[in-house]
C-alpha cells in the first residue's frame, strides 16, 4: 500500500491498478482514495462498472475518449471475475490505453496465472488488501480512537478486538460507536467495552466452547440458545466447533512440542490473546479425547446429511456430549 499511498502524494498515477483480495475494507478504501485523487468529484471523466456480464468493448470504447475539460479519466471496473477467465480483449488492449485514461480493477478473487494479471502487474501496479494481523489491527485501531481523541490500554483493545472480530469495517463501526457513547469522556474503560461493543458470533461459539471445556454444560446450552436467537445456523455452529477442536488439537500438539504461546499463535494463525485461553482448554483433553471430539463432529455432520438428525437437535446432543466428557475430569 506504500506504493499507492506515494503516488497519491506525488499525483504520480499509474496506468493501471488493481486491488485484491479478502479484505473488504482495504479494498473499498483504497478505491476511494485513488478516486478521490485521479477525479475527485468530476462525474463527467468517471465510469464506473460491476458484475461478471461487463461489456468489454464498452469499457474499452469509454477508455478512448478524451477527458471533457480536465486531464485525466477513471474507469472503475468491480467484482467483474476477468481475473479468473479469459480477459484476452482487455489484456491485449491495456498497452494502448490512452495517457490520460487511468483503470482500477477491484476483485476479492483473482488467478495469478490469468494474462490480464500479467499485464497489470507489468503496467501499473497490483495490491493485495489481505486480513490484517493481531499487531496490524491493534495499531490501526489505535490510531482510530486517536484521531478521536481517545485512549485505550492495551488490554482493553485486546478485549475490544476480542469482540470485534478482525473485520475492518466492523471494527470502525464499533469504534464510531463506542467513541460516541464516551462523549468528552477521553479513556476508554473494560466496562465501556462490555456495554456498547457488539460480540461477534464467532466470538459466542469461542464463548460457548470454553465452557463445554470445562464441563460447564448448563451455560454451553444457554450461549447456544442465544446463538440460536441471533439466526446463527445451527450447521455453522457444528462446523465451528469441528474447526476449534481441530485447533485445539493443534495446539496441544505444539504445547508438546516445547513450542510456548508466541510461537503457537503465529503457527495457528491465532491473536496472542486467543492463544492463551487455546492452550488452556487443551490443557484439559488428552489427544486422543480431542480426535474422538473432532470424530463425534464429523458423524453428527453425516448424520444431519442423511437426514437421520435435525440439526438443530444434533448440535445440542453434540455440546452435552462434550461437555459430559470435560466433566468428568
Amino acid at each position: 500500500m506504500k506504493t499507492i499511498n506515494q503516488d497519491i502524494k506525488e499525483e504520480n498515477f499509474r496506468p493501471v491498478y488493481l486491488l485484491y483480495g479478502e479484505e473488504d475494507f482495504l479494498r473499498r478504501a483504497y478505491k476511494n482514495r485513488l478516486k478521490e485523487a485521479i477525479v475527485g468529484d468530476d462525474t463527467m471523466n468517471y465510469s464506473y462498472y460491476e458484475g461478471k456480464e461487463i461489456d468489454v468493448n464498452a469499457v474499452i470504447s469509454t477508455a478512448e475518449t478524451m477527458p471533457f475539460f480536465a486531464p485525466r479519466r477513471l474507469i472503475i471496473l468491480e467484482n467483474s471475475g476477468l481475473f479468473k477467465k479469459d480477459a484476452e480483449a482487455l489484456a491485449s488492449y491495456l498497452p494502448e490505453l490512452p495517457e490520460t485514461t487511468h483503470m482500477i480493477f477491484v476483485e476479492k478473487e483473482i488467478d495469478k496465472r490469468n494474462r490480464l494479471y500479467k499485464k497489470v502487474t507489468t503496467l501499473g501496479y497490483a495490491a493485495e488488501c489481505k486480513k490484517q494481523t493481531p499487531a496490524e489491527l491493534k495499531h490501526w485501531a489505535a490510531r482510530g480512537f486517536a484521531a478521536s481523541g481517545k485512549k485505550i490500554t492495551e488490554a482493553t483493545m485486546e478485549l475490544f478486538l476480542m469482540k470485534t472480530g478482525d473485520d475492518m469495517e466492523n471494527i470502525r463501526r464499533e469504534m464510531e460507536k463506542l467513541c460516541a457513547y464516551l462523549g468528552d469522556r477521553e479513556i476508554v474503560e473494560v466496562a465501556d467495552v462490555n456495554t456498547m461493543t457488539t460480540t461477534q458470533v464467532s466470538d459466542h461459539i469461542f464463548d460457548m466452547i470454553a465452557e463445554v471445556t470445562v464441563g460447564h454444560q448448563e451455560r454451553a446450552l444457554e450461549l447456544y440458545a442465544d446463538l440460536l436467537s441471533l439466526k446463527t445456523p445451527p450447521m455453522l455452529i457444528l462446523t465451528l466447533l469441528s474447526r476449534q477442536f481441530q485447533t485445539l488439537l493443534s495446539v496441544k500438539d505444539l504445547r508438546d512440542q516445547g513450542a510456548d504461546k508466541s510461537e503457537i499463535a503465529s503457527r495457528c494463525k491465532l491473536k496472542p490473546f486467543v492463544a492463551g485461553r487455546t492452550m488452556t482448554q487443551a490443557s484439559r483433553f488428552s489427544s486422543e479425547e480431542l480426535l474422538a471430539c473432532m470424530k463425534r463432529c464429523a458423524e453428527l455432520d453425516d448424520a444431519i446429511k442423511k437426514g437421520n438428525l435435525r440439526d438443530q437437535l444434533a448440535v445440542e446432543l453434540l455440546i452435552v456430549e462434550l461437555s459430559g466428557i470435560a466433566g468428568t475430569k
